[in-house]
């Protein structure tokens, strides 16, 4: 029997959560959204049979479901996880997991109170170079990550002035928050290894500044809040000895868009990479993946060729939840990551604060 799906959110990202659930054989039965007629503009968009203005319309209207996914601004990810795995529901989350680890770890302590599974949508693992890159990885070609470079940057990319994007009491944070895909791509490459301290600085010199703006995110707000960062960059020492840096911006002077995760094993070193003709674009941009190794004596380089896939991997994530909650695969990421994701999150915004290390 297919698992049963309902939708909080009624937002862009909906296209991508129906086409991966569909795709794996959910049904999807219902959607919710509290602004006026949302849901009922998105339920005959995306053929689906049921529309509601709540939350608690939708758990009441229909009791059949199985999980839910969620896709709302970051404020509202904890308690709407917690009231769906409450009510008895599996929950799969847009990122980021929540607006801190502490809150994280209330939705991991909601799971396993309900006995019900949630995952995170990491979805640049699910990119066909991510999924290659970790299989040379788990293979032992690459041997132990010593370190890795994790880079999310746009010269012109802050998602509108005023909105959720830009309020930290909303959103958590700026770009390092919206952006954190390759920090967390960097530390699945290696293993997701206990961080141990964090170093970090965050710009906000263009955060005001209407040239930076990009296509993605939503409208300005006249009279709203624009109160976070437009750049961080950070380091991280984690309690293996391995090490990772970290470059993540809306708006910072480089030559484009760029989205990569490089890293240096003992056995071989990689990069998994996205470059941007246009900012924002991702009809515009060049995929790649690669090996480095010595082999007799030469310097190779190892081109891994993949399938196309414009949507970074959004339709294979939602697609493994289902797979994942069908006994078919393994879930591609897991409540523990999202954890230390996070730790490494607020370790880079407390130190920038202070100006000095955070122990974690």
């Amino acid at each position: 029997m297919a698992i049963k799906v309902g939708v909080i959110g009624a937002g862009g990202m909906l296209q991508y959560h129906s086409a991966g659930f569909r795709q794996a054989g959910a049904e999807l039965v219902a959607v919710a959204d509290a602004a006026p007629g949302a849901a009922a503009k998105a339920a005959e968009k995306y053929g689906i049979a049921k529309a509601y203005e709540s939350v608690e319309a939708m758990l009441a209207g229909s009791p059949e479901l199985d999980a839910i996914s969620v896709i709302v601004p970051n404020k509202f990810h904890k308690p709407l996880a917690i009231q769906c795995l409450s009510a008895g529901k599996h929950v799969f989350c847009e990122k980021p997991p929540a607006l801190n680890a502490a809150e994280v770890q209330e939705i991991i302590d909601a799971a396993e109170k309900a006995g019900k599974h949630v995952l995170f949508n990491f979805n640049n693992r699910a990119r066909p170079e991510s999924l290659a890159m970790k299989a040379y990885i788990d293979q032992g070609v690459v041997g132990t990550i010593n370190s890795a470079q994790a880079k999310w940057i746009r010269r012109t990319g802050i998602p509108g002035f005023g909105g959720w994007f830009t309020t930290k009491e909303l959103a958590g944070g700026g770009a390092l928050v919206d952006l954190l895909h390759m920090v967390d791509l960097a530390m699945y490459f290696m293993g997701y290894p206990e961080p141990a301290y964090v170093m970090g600085q965050t710009f906000t010199d263009f955060i005001h500044d209407k040239q930076f703006k990009g296509p993605w995110g939503i409208p300005d707000r006249v009279g709203g809040t624009t109160d976070v960062e437009n750049a961080a960059h950070g380091f991280v020492m984690f309690k293996t000895g391995q090490v990772m840096s970290l470059q993540v911006s809306w708006a910072e002077m480089i030559k484009r868009e760029e989205v990569s995760v490089v890293f240096q094993g003992t056995k071989a070193g990689g990069k998994v990479e996205r470059l941007f003709a246009i900012d924002g674009f991702d009809n515009t941009a060049i995929d790649s993946a690669e090996l480095y190794i010595q082999e007799g004596g030469h310097s190779v380089d190892r081109k891994v060729i993949c399938l196309p896939c414009e949507d970074m991997g959004r339709i294979g994530s939602a697609a493994n939840f289902i797979e994942f909650l069908d006994g078919k695969a393994e879930p591609l990421n897991t409540p523990e990551q999202a954890l230390r994701l996070m730790q490494v999150i607020d370790a880079v915004y407390e130190s920038a604060k202070t100006g000095k290390p955070v122990t974690i």
